[in-house]
């Protein structure tokens, strides 16, 4: 169990609803609070293949200061998040503050787009690598890569080795 902990999951249409739900409930079966954080450009986002959430936030409302990590689900939902300059700016606040960011999947995109991906070791949907790589990573073909703070897997079939990793960067 993780007390006192508090976990940004962000959203926006299209997400991946296993790379959303899985973690939610996981994160809250261990104690974290969580706070899902859209865009701002509307309350309610569809993931794909059609489920709902209602964000509890936008991101233009949080601060990286009031949480402990923030994990950002893949689907094509990241190539929307990172229209928005609030999420982004999000994302590179958690990672300088040296807190927890963890992506799956296509949720690289939104690494690359707070810039926080020079020098280091990470791991997405093979579709994205040369994004991560031109955005100066090292991509590695693996379940789940940690980086210090930086936690990222492949897509919905390395969520039994994503979350571990979460917790315990969220434990540390």
């Amino acid at each position: 169990m993780i007390s006192g902990k508090k976990v940004v999951i962000l959203v926006e249409d299209m997400f991946n609803i296993h790379e959303l739900w899985y973690p939610y409930y996981r994160l809250k079966e261990a104690g974290v609070e969580i706070c899902v954080v859209g865009s701002g450009r509307k309350s309610q986002f569809t993931g794909k293949p059609a489920t709902e959430i209602t964000a509890d936030a936008s991101a233009e409302d949080v601060s990286a200061a009031d949480f402990d990590g923030i994990v950002i689900p893949g689907g094509y939902a990241p190539d929307m998040m990172r229209r928005f300059p609030p999420m982004v700016k999000l994302v590179a606040d958690f990672d300088k503050a040296g807190k927890l960011v963890a992506a799956i999947c296509h949720a690289g995109w939104m690494l690359a787009s707070a810039d926080i991906l020079e020098g280091r070791k990470v791991t997405s949907f093979f579709a994205i690598k040369d994004d991560l790589v031109h955005a100066g990573a090292e991509w590695l073909d693996a379940a789940v890569v940690v980086d210090n703070n930086l936690v990222t897997s492949r897509k919905p079939d390395d969520l039994p080795a994503f979350l571990p990793a979460i917790l315990e960067v969220l434990d540390s």
